[in-house]
């Protein structure tokens, strides 16, 4: 049996299922912002995100501009992992403590 909103029920329930999705894509960029590059099942792995709705997310996102995606093949103990490698477009982080100036 479906259950039929009213629509004032059916815009509260497709405003959440927007901020969720809204909140999902801040929360990618964030962890990126964080850690740097990292392949799509690492993201899935340390947000908690399904690795389903991340790479919807981040194709997205790289539609946009806001990532820059490719393609990577790792070997780790001889056994080949493939994935896609994700990054935020233009940012540059900040320097670690104890480097050199530039000469």
């Amino acid at each position: 049996m479906v259950r039929r909103l009213s629509p004032m029920h059916f815009r509260f329930y497709i405003q959440q299922r927007f901020m969720r999705g809204v909140h999902a894509l801040h929360e990618i960029l964030q962890y990126l912002k964080q850690h740097g590059e990292r392949l799509d099942s690492e993201i899935a792995n340390d947000t908690g995100i399904p690795l389903a709705k991340v790479r919807l997310d981040v194709s997205s996102l790289t539609a946009s501009g806001e990532l820059i995606m490719c393609h990577s093949i790792r070997f780790e103990k001889g056994k080949k992992s493939e994935g896609m490698l994700y990054r935020v477009a233009g940012y540059i982080p900040p320097l670690s403590p104890g480097r050199k100036p530039k000469a």
